[in-house]
């Protein structure tokens, strides 16, 4: 087989923008715990996962596994969905295709791996009523429709017990293709047809698993066998035409070690691809995104001819853009990478497009496939945590993701449906990129920022790069804004242990001071580290025992420097010495050594949980902090920027009365973080001041873990 690889970075992307004519926006989430009904537990996990549209575009559909219903949307005016209600099936969905008005589910009913069992259950979608169902004789997966309606494809994929063995092949029962027609929009069940796939792969012959179908025009059926390493093409009366195993990828820049570092100098060779969704381009060619499971996973995606040529590889390039917005999950080193595991295809205005969905990564990546041998990346989305499904509308000009992860018991982002519009419109993300830079720049976890004397923001990241401190330089003339360099912070020559960097603040001198936030149990100090240009410390200056005896894990979360030298460091939450709902604005004397402080009044929580503080940014005479809740979606309440003047204000030594100082707001920040159609992000935490006032905000992706990864950074102006 011959292929070619195309490297594709951002870099090229957004070097493009400004002849952007036309580009995908967010314009709407919709969190489907609303679609449960009154009386029902919110709080109970629920999901969206394969997703699909009625004929007319106005209804959409999804099934949610955790709650064994299918979910349904009013997108009438997509900008604002609404709620339908869900459907309750007997059993678990699994896959959803609609023709006309008509959904199709595939309802797991297995008892047992050793017991497999299911149906397609076809529902009335404005009634919710079940019209009809048919036996399937095993456990179905995916389910595609002929685009003239004619039949489903369903793939039963009569999965493994991955504890079996360490989930090795062969376990039987085989799976296999259904084959049904549906005739006048109604299920004929008695045409169904099984057709046999066992004895075509090298992998487990005996026992392929069919993970995903997809339907052509001419009704030639493209079905994955994920874990077998196969692909098989099959008419729609049954015949094999043609299958090949889905081989291996070399992979070269990439991070194959988890070890709280981004590092993409590693390869790995052979890698199996193990394609999971496929999508049909044109009548002779399909794409595959290749997730992985048992073996393999090369991180990227491929379009094969259907006699099984590679007509295109996308090696790690796809993986390398995420890379730079930010999106890399650095937990799924030694694993998947951002695990491509959606691929769906559709024509807007003319132009064929692919969109492939990192798992991992959380983002939908467009490419122009005008030439199937040289897809062009036109655009990363933010597409919410785990999407596991897409439908395109293009009559509507709709892109819609459906993600799966609910972290309702971790208090955190429930699973939403995203709603993009194709716009005579310049692409609003990324909002900031490393694209560009000499070196390829990993990042995420953005917390403190500072605004440099040279028009350069330099910002830090957090303890989820423990391995690797950094402060990063950021350009933000540009749009999106760049990182261009890095540097890693060092003791002795190596990366500094013990960090977890909140903030950072100019010395005056071409250095820096650093806000590290300790641990109540003192494995990690609260204090100010300062670093020369390069990042390398030269001192430290540690927060008293006598301060820090009452100290929580939410400790310094930003430093500044007033125009007379002293150094500010704000800590996020009261300490078992403070007042309740006062919060330290440490003072310290770099000369001396000595610390002072006041309280900062925070405002109550509206619905649970706390209310603190994230940065701290010295300008024109007051200290301007982040004060939000840690809430996000629709419980959030308080994301805002505060001055506190501090004309006549005096600090007052450790173990005084401090004085309290007042604050007025800047900004209500809620509106920002509503402003590109997503959920409100929790954890904004940077803030940066121009000379002339502009003010600079960005958000925390927490390192893409249990997070959309998606970043924020935007600017307002000061009155």
């Amino acid at each position: 087989m011959s292929f070619r690889i195309t490297a594709v970075s951002l870099l090229a992307l957004a070097a493009a923008q400004p002849a952007f004519a036309q580009a995908f926006n967010r314009i709407a989430s919709f969190p489907v715990a609303s679609n449960m009904a009154e009386g029902v537990d919110a709080t109970q996990a629920t999901s969206s996962e394969i997703i699909a549209a009625t004929e007319d575009g106005m209804t959409l559909v999804y099934t949610d596994s955790p709650l064994g219903v299918l979910g349904r949307i009013d997108i009438t005016e997509p900008a604002n969905p609404q709620p339908l209600g869900n459907v309750e099936l007997d059993g678990e969905p699994t896959s959803v295709a609609v023709i006309g008005q008509t959904a199709f589910v595939g309802v797991n009913t297995s008892e047992s791996f050793t017991d497999p069992s299911g149906r397609i259950a076809q529902i009335d979608i404005e009634s919710g009523e079940e019209t009809a169902s048919c036996d399937l004789g095993g456990q179905p997966d995916a389910v595609a429709k002929a685009p003239d309606g004619s039949f489903l494809a369903i793939a039963i994929e009569n999965e493994r017990d991955e504890d079996l063995n360490d989930g090795a092949l062969p376990q039987m029962p085989a799976g296999a293709l259904v084959i049904v027609n549906v005739a006048e929009g109604d299920l004929a069940c008695d045409t169904i047809n099984t057709v046999d796939l066992t004895g075509l792969a090298e992998v487990a012959p005996s026992d392929p698993e069919p993970e995903y179908v997809t339907v052509n025009a001419e009704g030639e059926i493209a079905v994955t066998l994920q874990e077998n390493n196969h692909l098989v093409v099959v008419s729609s009366q049954g015949e094999i035409l043609s299958h090949f195993s889905a081989g291996a990828v070399d992979l070269e820049n990439i991070d194959a070690t988890e070890d709280d570092a981004l590092d993409f100098t590693e390869s790995l060779s052979p890698v199996k691809r193990e394609p999971d969704a496929a999508a049909w381009i044109d009548d002779t060619h399909f794409a595959t995104a290749n997730e992985g499971d048992y073996e393999g996973g090369s991180r990227g995606w491929t379009i094969w001819s259907q006699d099984g040529e590679v007509v295109y590889e996308s090696g790690a390039s796809f993986e390398h853009a995420l890379i730079e917005i930010g999106h890399y999950p650095e937990g799924r080193s030694e694993n998947k990478g951002v695990e491509p595991e959606s691929v769906t295809f559709g024509e807007y205005r003319g132009t064929p497009m692919v969109f492939v969905g990192s798992e991992r990564g959380s983002v939908v990546g467009i490419y122009d496939v005008t030439d199937p041998a040289n897809p062009v990346l036109s655009q990363l989305l933010p597409s919410g945590i785990g999407p596991e499904g897409y439908v395109t509308i293009p009559s509507r000009d709709l892109l819609v993701s459906a993600n799966e992860e609910d972290l309702v018991e971790d208090g955190g982002a429930r699973a939403h449906v995203m709603l993009f519009e194709y716009q005579d419109a310049e692409p609003v993300y990324p909002m900031i990129t490393s694209a560009g830079a000499d070196e390829m720049i990993g990042w995420g976890a953005l917390s403190g920022m500072v605004m440099g004397d040279d028009g350069m923001i330099r910002a830090v990241t957090d303890s989820f790069y423990a391995g690797q401190p950094s402060i990063l330089t950021i350009d933000p003339a540009q749009t999106p804004a760049r990182i261009t360099s890095r540097i890693i912070v060092t003791r002795d020559g190596a990366p500094a242990e013990a960090m977890d960097l909140e903030g950072i603040a100019l010395d005056g001198k071409g250095g820096f001071y650093l806000a590290n936030e300790g641990r109540a149990d003192g494995s990690r100090a609260n204090a100010i580290w300062h670093v020369d240009a390069e990042g390398v410390v030269q001192d430290e200056f540690v927060v008293p025992e006598e301060l820090t005896s009452g100290a929580t894990n939410s400790g310094l979360e930003g430093v500044t420097v007033d125009g007379d030298g002293t150094i500010w460091a704000a800590v996020q939450r009261e300490w078992a010495d403070d007042p309740a709902q006062h919060v330290k604005l440490l003072a310290l004397d770099p000369e001396t050594g000595e610390w002072s402080a006041v309280h900062y009044p925070t405002e109550e929580p509206t619905s649970g949980g706390w209310v603190g503080l994230s940065e701290i940014t010295w300008h024109d005479g007051a200290l301007y902090l982040i004060e939000r809740d840690n809430h996000l979606g629709q419980t959030a309440a308080l994301k805002t920027v505060t001055r506190v003047d501090m004309a006549g204000v005096e600090p007052v030594a450790l173990g005084g009365d401090y004085p309290v100082v007042e604050k007025t707001m800047v900004r209500d920040l809620m509106e920002d973080l509503t402003s590109t159609g997503g959920y409100v992000l929790d954890k904004v935490e940077g803030l940066a001041i121009a000379e002339d006032g502009t003010v600079w905000v960005s958000t925390d992706n927490d390192g893409v873990d249990d997070h959309s990864g998606e970043t924020m950074f935007w600017s307002f102006q000061l009155d």
